[in-house]
């Protein structure tokens, strides 16, 4: 069982600037992809950005050049820097891990952290 905190969301004016964090426990953490989801209100969750356990990453089209995931294994945390933030970023923030162990697939979720952008 992992558990996963996330943590860095609040509010902040158009093109303001966040930093989220995703604190996982155990000791597994670098067996597992990480990934940035959000939701809005009446929207279904999609993917922000992931970074696999290489340290590979993609981005959703709609944050692409302003998102920037990364981690650190040795804290076992997860990062999404978020720059120019505009009012349609507004949602949920939710951290994810995903691992296959035997051709079982585990994925674990946050309990998300709240992002307004609004002047």
């Amino acid at each position: 069982q992992v558990q996963l905190v996330e943590s860095g969301g609040g509010l902040v004016q158009p093109g303001g600037s966040l930093r989220l964090s995703c604190a996982a426990s155990g000791n597994t953490f670098t067996f597992y992809a990480m990934g940035w989801y959000r939701q809005a209100p009446g929207k279904q969750r999609e993917l922000v950005a992931r970074i696999n356990t290489g340290g590979s990453t993609n981005y959703a089209d709609s944050v692409e050049g302003r998102c920037t995931i990364s981690r650190d294994n040795a804290k076992n945390t997860v990062y999404l820097q978020m720059n120019s933030l505009k009012p349609e970023d507004t949602a949920v923030y939710y951290c994810s891990g995903h691992r296959v162990v035997a051709g079982v697939a585990l994925d674990y979720w946050g309990q998300g952290t709240q992002v307004t952008v609004s002047s």
